[in-house]
């Protein structure tokens, strides 16, 4: 078994390429299989994915649009690569997830690289493997969104600028800033303030325990004049087109307001990401507060060797990288879960560099009962969805979801199990991690191709807005009422579609007067609930109900138009 601190050894076993490919192999694994399956989910891939399909509908790359309307939300860089990825593919659910997949798939092998680089290819394969099968990257992953672009780009930036920090090269500083300035396109100042909250205290910590020396003012200059050239041509194109408050509603409103404000009811309490956190990081979480002692206990060791102290400085990074973003984040007043995830190269690498410690010492008394936890969370989460199934008494749909539910909890039990043994053969315990995450990417795969089709019947919009689609005529409107859904119902049909106002809401947000829509349509296409709509009165034309999906309507209106629609 190859020690950490056989330093002749850890020189030849160092291949970060092969580290790399297994890495990407793995987040391939996890993410591509059943990427395209089924519909979008409400609400931000809808929204997402309409935003990059108007650009088609708009023929506009640098005004971004959503209902037809300027969009000044988001950055574009997920915008522009959705698009093309639809110009090949179709505007299908793949093509809108590819970008996301792409991403963290070069995640896993840029992780995987860099700790092959310090620690050798054993670790880094650990990296790669452990951060690719945890829930939130898969999840992230999968989804349509721009985090998955964020996150591959702050860990660039990270790991570019902890090399210049390493080595004193200022080449690969000016590298961060590049990484850094398609983060900005990617999501904005974000990127390259994360990136700087991590480095600064590396490096500060880092100077005070091997005297590491700071970039030169010509790699702030070059790198900063790169970042610029990226960032600013988009922005002043946008400044030229949409003028000067497309600039203040996107880095004003929609970024420094997320942080000082709560944007569209997005608020938690500033313990919201612990949580997040433990079951984001599952099932590694188990192993974290030991990877975590372990690393604490390596620092307290002097460094005696060129190894030993690229491992010291690994976990400095790693430590300053977990606690910094989960403070800032935690102080911001708008919360996701997601908005986290670009921590977690941190703790897959610390937990990475636990085991490669761990399997030194054969029935690790840490790693055992680590390792036994997973299958006891297994086994309480499916006893409790046994217990909520059969008191809540679900119908037959939501019945065969939680036993599918039960089989995907089996896989990773499976896995955890078998690690767990593992750990007791000297000659095998090295596979144990690479036993749990194999059945983690066997139970992301189980979720994605068995248990989330079934939810495409608990998701009436795309369904009632195919029918739309296929009888509609020209001139005809469609709008939704009181349900969830809207931006499914204008990605899946066309825009504009109207959403109606609750009777006494002030007119916002996108939102129109449900009798200035009726009385004016030549004809009307409109999803409401089937019990409590909030429209009854027809206001004298013909109202028709075409067809129900689950507890939503589906209404045409037709007949004379209203003598005087009511102006808003």
């Amino acid at each position: 078994m190859t020690s950490l601190h056989d330093c002749p050894k850890l020189h030849r076993m160092r291949t970060p390429w092969r580290a790399a490919l297994i890495g990407a192999a793995v987040a391939a694994l996890v993410t591509l299989p059943g990427l395209g399956s089924g519909t979008l989910w409400d609400n931000s891939e809808t929204a997402y994915g309409e935003v990059a399909r108007e650009i088609f509908l708009a023929r506009d790359w640098i005004v971004l649009h959503f209902n037809g309307d300027p969009w000044f939300v988001q950055p574009p860089l997920y915008f522009w690569i959705a698009a093309i990825c639809a110009k090949i593919f179709g505007v299908t659910t793949l093509a809108l997830r590819l970008p996301a997949a792409l991403a963290t798939i070069a995640m896993g092998a840029m992780t995987a690289y860099a700790v092959s680089r310090q620690a050798g290819t054993r670790a880094g394969i650990y990296a790669g493997v452990i951060l690719s099968t945890c829930l939130m990257q898969a999840i992230v992953g999968r989804l349509a969104i721009m985090d998955a672009l964020l996150d591959l780009s702050v860990a660039a930036t990270i790991f570019w600028w902890y090399r210049a920090v390493q080595t004193g090269e200022d080449a690969y500083f000016i590298y961060g800033w590049i990484a850094a300035g398609f983060g900005f396109l990617a999501k904005g100042p974000v990127a390259p303030v994360v990136a700087l909250l991590v480095i600064v205290p590396y490096y500060l910590w880092e100077r005070r325990a091997t005297h590491a020396r700071p970039p030169g003012w010509r790699a702030w200059a070059g790198g900063i004049a790169l970042f610029a050239v990226i960032v600013l041509p988009w922005i002043a194109a946008l400044w030229q087109r949409a003028g000067s408050s497309s600039i203040a509603e996107l880095l004003g409103h929609y970024t420094f307001g997320r942080y000082t404000g709560t944007i569209e009811s997005q608020s938690g309490p500033v313990w919201y990401y612990l949580p997040v956190i433990i079951l984001g990081f599952f099932p590694w979480i188990a192993f974290l507060p030991s990877a975590i002692a372990s690393s604490v206990r390596r620092l307290r060791d002097p460094a005696a060797t060129t190894d030993e102290r690229r491992l010291h400085q690994l976990v400095r990074l790693a430590i300053v990288w977990i606690v910094l973003p989960l403070v800032f984040f935690s102080f911001a007043r708008t919360k996701l879960p997601n908005y986290i995830a670009l921590e977690l190269p941190a703790p897959a690498l610390l937990v990475a560099l636990y085991f490669e410690t761990a399997l030194e010492r054969v029935r690790s008394r840490s790693a055992l009962i680590s390792t036994a936890a997973v299958p006891l969370t297994i086994l309480l989460v499916a006893l409790a969805i046994v217990i909520f199934s059969r008191d809540n008494r679900l119908n037959t749909e939501l019945a065969v979801a939680a036993r599918s539910l039960i089989w995907v909890g089996g896989a990773i039990f499976a896995g955890s199990i078998a690690s767990f043994v593992l750990l007791f053969n000297r000659s095998r315990a090295f596979a144990a991690p690479y036993v749990l995450g194999f059945s983690m990417a066997a139970a992301i795969g189980l979720l994605a191709l068995v248990v989330l089709p079934q939810g495409e019947q608990f998701k009436p919009v795309p369904h009632l807005a195919a029918l739309i689609d296929s009888r509609r005529l020209p001139g005809d409107d469609v709008a939704i009422q009181n349900l969830a859904g809207g931006n499914a119902l204008i990605f899946y049909t066309r825009p504009v579609v109207y959403v109606f106002a609750r009777p006494g809401e002030p007119i916002a947000n996108g939102t129109a007067v449900p009798r200035n829509i009726i009385c004016g349509a030549q004809r009307l296409w409109l999803i409401a609930p089937r019990h409590k709509p909030f429209t009854q009165n027809t206001f004298g034309r013909k109202r028709t109900l075409v067809t129900t999906w689950g507890e939503a309507n589906l209404y045409l209106y037709t007949g004379p138009t209203c003598a005087q629609p009511v102006s808003s």
